[in-house]
């Protein structure tokens, strides 16, 4: 494909290409070129895998890796300990490869630790209560992890000590460790950091170099993007997201994308793999979990999302539900149900028989992985839009249609 050029010289590319470019960067073609097969590669080249819910990376990495079974990730976080889970870009808890975790940690502690103090102060704890719950944790936490739960329990406290925990990950003292209700439980345990990860040290980086290297990770895993998606995405004031991008001037290109206002950036050594980005001859097709980063990563979705349509997938506070993919554009909501097990899915529009075929075989195969058996399969003629549901609506987009 060949890209137009603006009469200021600004390369201008079709959204298709642009599409293109960043499902191969974020494997999700699943050709030669964009296929990793390393849990640990995907998540450094992705810039985290988005784990506020239990199950969406594992289901994030199903959706990148042919042959990933959920044995793999735990291995990589809780046995090699090569990943870890920390409070990340707008204070959600991401996993990241253990290299990545004190630049995450560096980069959003300024944001993370007052929204922890609220909390826990909103939970009716107070600063002398943490400083001595904290130390009282850290000495029953020697050697050996536990939930908030039994933290509670054994030291003998009427009031919930997770406002407690929380805080004491994004100081840097405890990092989540196994959840103890299996893979699709969000209750974590919770080890010393020093003796958990040896080596690791959050405090190592500066903010001001964390920042930037969060600035430049974002661009390698989701550019072209615009100033606002980085705002979005890092939660950092524009002002300071320009400065940002002033210093790196000499490695950022700007593009624009047809039909789309503003200028868009792309990190220059990409530019190559951008103009060559083409289709292939069959259908690409993508189940991307609610939460999936790269449905997360973008304030303005309109490049691979229809406005008509946008309802019907990011929820009032900016949430994305399970979506499917078609050639890079979303094209609808999926969604899974235990019993029966049977997966849901809407479309935007009529799709061509390949491509209901594919749609079809890749909702099969996320519905095994999910529910360990075979699946029905259910299309649905409608669907609420997510902005007209109650909070927490995106995690169940098509229940009670």
């Amino acid at each position: 494909m060949e890209c137009l050029l603006r009469v200021d010289e600004v390369p201008v590319f079709i959204p298709q290409q642009v599409n293109l470019f960043v499902l191969r960067k974020q494997h999700l073609l699943h050709d030669a070129g964009s296929e990793a097969g390393d849990i640990v590669r995907i998540a450094r080249d992705i810039a985290g895998l988005h784990a506020t819910s239990a199950a969406t990376p594992y289901l994030s990495l199903f959706a990148r890796m042919r042959d990933f079974e959920r044995e793999q990730l735990g291995e990589e976080l809780y046995t090699r300990r090569s990943l870890g889970k920390v409070r990340g870009v707008r204070g959600t808890v991401y996993i990241y490869p253990r290299e990545m975790l004190p630049v995450a940690h560096a980069a959003n502690r300024r944001m993370n630790i007052p929204n922890s103090q609220r909390f826990y102060r909103y939970m009716d704890r107070t600063e002398k209560e943490y400083e001595d719950l904290s130390h009282r944790i850290l000495q029953l936490l020697r050697g050996r992890s536990m939930t908030a739960a039994e933290i509670r329990r054994e030291l003998g406290e009427e009031k919930s000590v997770s406002p407690v925990v929380n805080l004491m990950c994004d100081f840097g003292l405890l990092i989540r460790g196994a959840p103890a209700g299996g893979w699709r439980s969000n209750e974590h345990t919770y080890h010393i950091l020093e003796e958990y990860m040896p080596g690791v040290d959050l405090a190592a980086p500066d903010e001001e170099s964390a920042r930037e290297s969060m600035v430049h990770s974002y661009l390698a895993a989701c550019g072209p993007a615009g100033e606002n998606d980085i705002a979005w995405w890092t939660a950092f004031r524009r002002g300071e997201v320009r400065k940002i991008l002033e210093r790196m001037d000499d490695g950022v290109s700007h593009i624009g994308i047809e039909g789309m206002d503003g200028d868009f950036l792309v990190l220059t050594p990409e530019m190559p793999a951008l103009r060559a980005s083409v289709k292939p001859g069959k259908p690409i097709v993508n189940l991307l979990p609610y939460l999936d980063p790269y449905l997360m990563a973008y304030k303005d979705r309109s490049r691979y999302l229809s406005p008509e349509n946008l309802g019907f997938v990011i929820d009032r506070g900016g949430n994305a539900t399970s979506c499917i993919m078609l050639d890079g554009r979303i094209a609808g909501v999926w969604d899974y149900y235990d019993e029966p097990p049977s997966v849901r899915y809407f479309l935007f529009e009529k799709a061509s028989r390949p491509s209901r075929q594919a749609i079809g075989k890749q909702a099969l195969r996320f519905g095994k992985f999910l529910t360990g058996t075979e699946v029905e399969l259910e299309e649905c003629g409608n669907m609420t839009p997510l902005a007209e549901r109650t909070a927490g609506g995106f995690m169940a987009p098509l229940r009670n249609v």
